[in-house]
């Protein structure tokens, strides 16, 4: 009887451990036995018996069904399929084509003994239970695992390795691979620097660096997704994940993205700092808020900059024409739309903003504050929090006299030792002594190691102080030449956002340029009654104060002159 022989195991690990082989030795001693012709030998090697398209069982179904074998082996028909549905929807369509079909390790399955076929599905359904009870021990496992700080995955990101759970290593855990590490910290670096994805990609590929995959050239996609990797900067997440049903009938599941308090981070040796991995992040999060697209050229200086101040979003560019025919260009709340909003209700009642006059409110005062160092270190020394300015002569001589008397606790230990090595005192009493020049030295490291902090502070700062006064000399000879492209790049180096509320404008800065006000005494009335407070100017200056210096501080309660239409308007 022409007979063929179907095998099959679940991962590669097991395929790479040769149970594969341990199978077909098997199976053919029994064809060998019955005296059987072995005419196919059907292997799927790694594929799960969850899945009916293995391509080792549709070649046998397609043999099956062009008459070629008459019986198939199989060692048990947990190997023909996991699934019972699938066990049966297979054994049907063998039997319907005549062929029929031998385990060893279970009875054959005759047409008229029953209490086999029953077995024979008993032990299908058993299988099937199985391999969830399996899955699930391995599910709940791994979490354990993961929570208790151990790397669970398999595949390390580029830069590291992993190393397998051992009793000399411990857990599995990451290590820095280093010849991978340095690329890694040039492509940080590069991107921080504002070089785009695809010119990285270029270099990396014309310095012959390959890929983490090995080939000679490194892919957009790859690159973005190394980018975003957040193991880079020591942590890695498990349970990012999870498996759900596919739609499509050609797969059965797919994986979907979990809530992210969901996630499991697991600590790993860092490449580089947090700082860089910001700054790069920060570069793709600028060019998607910065984009050209849909907007002219140098039209827009606060374009991706403004900011509704009552709903906290972005706003548009948006151009329209007024009455007279003239164009005239706003920013408006991207909440002015109801389905962005969410609703009428949630709709922003803000007006539009006149763009022309906003934008040259911005850059004069970001203009006055660049232009005058004595207004930028006074932001400097804001951020310093107003610490007294020490002398560095003073700091020296300081240094110096502390040098000499830790040299003096120094000696003075010595002397101790030769006294306690000549006879001279006993050795508790070197040890009380010894103690307290111990003590001694060590207050007097702890004091010179302050002031050595305090004086490299103070030589920064005199550094920092300089080179304001040089930016500031040099950006005052050529601010007034810069064009609007040039004026917007500016802008977009030194503005967070901008943020506008009614008649308020609030200019957040990437450097700080105003020292925190204090709080001033609240004003009294004879009657004891409190009296308003003026705002402050600064950088939360009026926005119709561009054009008519008493409109600084008009009161709030003055109604708004926003247009309702598009006429032309001075803002």
């Amino acid at each position: 009887m022409r007979a063929a022989l179907y095998a099959r195991v679940s991962t590669e690990r097991q395929a790479d451990r040769g149970t594969i082989g341990s199978q077909l030795a098997l199976l053919r001693d029994h064809i060998t036995a019955a005296g059987d012709e072995l005419v196919g030998e059907y292997v799927d090697d790694g594929h799960s018996g969850a899945r009916l398209d293995r391509p080792g069982l549709d070649a046998l179904r397609d043999a099956a069904e062009a008459g070629l074998v008459e019986r198939v082996w199989c060692l048990s028909p947990d190997r023909l399929a996991r699934a019972y549905a699938y066990q049966v929807l297979v054994l049907d369509e063998l039997d319907r084509f005549g062929v029929t079909v031998a385990f060893t390790d279970s009875p054959g399955l005759a047409a008229d003994d029953p209490q086999a076929t029953l077995l024979t599905q008993v032990q299908g359904v058993i299988a099937e239970y199985e391999k969830a009870k399996i899955a699930e021990r391995y599910r709940r496992g791994k979490l354990f695992r993961a929570r208790a700080g151990e790397i669970v995955t398999w595949k390390a990101s580029y830069g590291y390795r992993r190393i397998p759970r051992s009793p000399a290593t411990g857990q599995a855990h990451h290590e820095v691979y280093e010849p991978e590490a340095a690329v890694v910290r040039r492509i940080f670096t590069d991107r921080a620097a504002g070089i785009t994805v695809r010119e990285i990609c270029r270099r990396l590929n014309a310095d012959g660096v390959p890929s983490p995959t090995g080939k000679p050239t490194w892919g957009h996609s790859t690159l973005s997704r190394l980018l975003r990797n957040e193991a880079y900067i020591g942590r890695v997440y498990y349970n990012r994940t999870e498996s759900v049903p596919d739609r499509r009938p050609t797969r059965r599941n797919r994986q979907v993205p979990r809530d992210r308090d969901e996630w499991i981070p697991i600590e790993c040796p860092r490449i580089i700092s947090d700082e860089l991995f910001q700054a790069a992040s920060r570069v793709a999060t600028d060019n998607s808020k910065w984009s050209p697209r849909r907007a002219e050229p140098g039209q827009w200086l606060l374009k991706g900059l403004v900011k509704c101040g009552v709903c906290g979003v972005g706003t548009n560019c948006h151009k329209m024409r007024g009455r007279n025919g003239t164009w005239h260009r706003y920013y408006y709340c991207r909440n002015h739309d109801p389905l962005r909003a969410g609703g009428e209700q949630h709709r922003c009642p803000e007006r539009n903003i006149r763009a022309d006059a906003l934008d040259t409110f911005v850059f004069d005062h970001i203009r006055a504050a660049i232009t005058h160092p004595d207004q930028l270190l006074a932001g400097e020394q804001a951020v310093t929090l107003h610490t007294p300015i020490p002398d560095d002569e003073l700091l020296s001589a300081e240094l110096a006299r502390l040098d000499r008397k830790i040299d003096a606790a120094d000696a003075e230990r010595r002397r101790l030792i030769d006294l306690y090595q000549g006879g001279f005192i006993e050795l508790p009493e070197m040890q009380r002594r010894a103690t307290e020049v111990a003590a001694r030295r060590k207050e007097l490291q702890h004091k010179r190691t302050s002031l050595a902090h305090e004086r490299t502070a103070l030589a920064r700062d005199n550094q920092l102080r300089r080179r304001v006064h040089d930016f500031a000399a040099r950006i005052h000879a050529v601010i007034d030449t810069l064009d609007d492209i040039q004026k917007q790049q500016l802008l977009r180096l030194l503005v967070e956002d901008v943020r506008v509320t009614g008649w308020h404008v609030q200019i957040r800065l990437r450097i700080a340029l105003d020292p925190p006000p204090p709080d001033p005494p609240q004003p009294t009335s004879p009657t004891g009654k409190p009296l308003p407070v003026p705002h402050p100017v600064s950088t939360q200056d009026r926005l119709r104060s561009v054009s008519d210096p008493e409109r600084r501080q008009l009161p709030t309660q003055r109604p708004r002159p926003w247009p309702h239409t598009c006429r032309d308007h001075h803002h």
